[in-house]
């Protein structure tokens, strides 16, 4: 029997009790896929990631905090919501890490934001702010249930994947992509035009997605899909 993928996951942080923590969505849905998930420490220097980074086989860069927007050459226009400077670091040590040894990576929700600004793109601080759209892009629970659609492009990944030029998404973000980085790709948009998904055809695997398949994988074939070809990219050599 073939080794099991080990897939480092970046933990989530509850300020008020100042702990990590995690959704079962994000673990389940790498171990029903095949994978082993392992939440990564937020506090660790380069010779402990070394260590780490020895033994994972691809990154999954979660939801959470809002990401500093100096981190993408702005200033704070007062509409961000919390900070989280430690985790915003660990993840830009990991991604280069990653990127550079060409390792699986899936962002989902802040994880394609802080994807994205770390390739040298930007992001909208707030959308009502900044953006006049009727979408609903911040849901209530439950998350297992659509609150928009997302137009496919023909020539993504994901098409090839769900064989769908319109999917059903849910949504729970106040951020999104204004410039997006150069050498991605758009893999889908919402129905108001922001960046919904995107790839780097120029890397193993390279996906984000700006919705939570972490809360559909259950009901939704799609979701498991990504999270499946996730691992499988994870195998290959």
């Amino acid at each position: 029997m073939a080794a099991k993928t080990v897939i480092g996951v970046i933990p989530l942080y509850d300020d008020e009790k100042e702990s990590i923590w995690m959704l079962p969505g994000y673990m389940d849905g790498i171990s029903e896929a095949g994978g082993i998930p392992v939440i990564l420490p937020l506090k660790m220097n380069e010779e402990d990631f070394e260590k780490i980074d020895s033994f994972c086989d691809g990154y999954l860069f979660t939801g959470g905090h809002d990401i500093h927007p100096g981190i993408y050459g702005e200033e704070n226009r007062g509409k961000c919501g919390v900070f989280n400077g430690e985790r915003d670091k660990i993840e830009g040590m990991i991604f280069k890490r990653a990127y550079e040894q060409d390792k699986p990576v899936l962002g989902i929700c802040r994880g394609l934001q802080m994807i994205n600004a770390l390739m040298g793109g930007t992001l909208y601080q707030d959308i009502p702010e900044e953006l006049s759209t009727s979408t609903e892009h911040h849901m209530k629970p439950p998350y297992d249930r659509e609150a928009h659609k997302a137009k496919v492009l023909k020539n993504s990944s994901l098409y090839s994947l769900s064989g769908n030029e319109t999917i059903s998404v849910n949504s729970y973000h106040h951020q999104a992509i204004k410039k997006l980085a150069d050498g991605l790709e758009v893999m889908a948009v919402s129905e108001d035009g922001i960046i919904e998904a995107f790839e780097d055809k120029s890397r193993k695997f390279l996906w984000a997605f700006q919705w939570h398949p972490e809360f559909l994988y259950k009901t939704d074939e799609c979701s498991r899909k990504i999270f499946k070809t996730f691992i499988e990219a994870c195998k290959r050599k």
